[in-house]
């Protein structure tokens, strides 16, 4: 190969790395751009009192939590990152990391930090939090994960929760029968768990069963009767049923109960000038 090609080769290396780079920069800036202005005073004391105490674990931690709370992403990412490079072996900063950046919606990034957690302490917290990605990502090592917490025998919230991810990575993979089975299984160890109502209300939402999936949204909400997206998701149901007063009515209790819901707002604007 002439070494014209691999100057080729190195550019387009470092521009898709570059690339890379901007995109998960603003993955952070993004989430934050816009509260910036406010935030500036409190931050601002928060971190002179950092600097004041740099090897302070507690005082950097209620930085990393301010800004965490703020969405501020990336500044509570570097300062995890600042804690982690003098405790490298500190389970909680690891995972810390993995939820910060799960936030981010950098999975990737999650991912990596989750791992190294494990790696130090196979905790069940971290093992889930892995393997509901993993689920999300279609990857059968979430099954695997789930199992292995299943062994701990840690009760019955915690064997919801590893049915819920199995019944997540089923759904993901189209295999419907085994996805029901697992959120019936979850709900039976914990009938408060929301998300695996939604689920499986999702499925027949997907399948165009309009009423079976409205019943099961309609239970959830009765379960929990502040939980807007149950409420949402009637609406769903009714809209897609074509019972419009039905929709609005439910479309408006999920935005009274959840006011960043601006797909119910849009939904009533839309069916009321229809």
């Amino acid at each position: 190969m002439q070494p014209s090609k691999y100057l080729i080769i190195f550019f387009l290396f470092f521009m898709v790395m570059a690339c890379h780079e901007a995109k998960t920069d603003k993955q952070f800036d993004d989430a934050s751009a816009n509260k910036t202005n406010v935030i500036n005073p409190y931050i601002s004391k928060l971190q002179q009192t950092v600097n004041a105490h740099p090897d302070s674990i507690s005082l950097r931690m209620k930085l990393v939590d301010a800004l965490d709370s703020l969405n501020m992403f990336k500044p509570a990412v570097q300062q995890i990152d600042s804690l982690i490079m003098n405790d490298k072996f500190n389970y909680e900063l690891w995972y810390r990391k993995g939820h910060l950046l799960e936030n981010a919606e950098d999975t990737a990034g999650a991912i990596d930090a989750y791992k190294h957690a494990i790696e130090i302490y196979p905790d069940a917290n971290a093992l889930l939090s892995l393997a509901n990605l993993y689920a999300e990502q279609k990857n059968i090592t979430a099954i695997d994960l789930c199992n292995q917490v299943l062994d701990l025998k840690l009760g019955r919230a915690i064997d919801a929760n590893c049915s819920f991810i199995e019944g997540v990575y089923y759904a993901r993979t189209g295999q419907t029968e085994k996805a029901l089975s697992m959120f019936n299984q979850s709900i039976n160890l914990n009938f408060t768990l929301m998300e695996a109502y939604m689920e499986k209300g999702f499925i027949y939402f997907d399948k165009k069963d309009y009423t079976h999936a409205l019943q099961i949204f309609q239970l959830a909400s009765q379960v929990n009767n502040t939980y807007a997206d149950a409420y949402y998701w009637q609406a769903k149901c009714y809209e897609a049923m074509q019972k419009k007063n039905e929709a609005i009515k439910n479309y408006q209790t999920s935005l009274t109960l959840d006011p960043s819901l601006h797909e119910a707002a849009t939904a009533i604007n839309r069916l009321q000038n229809q």
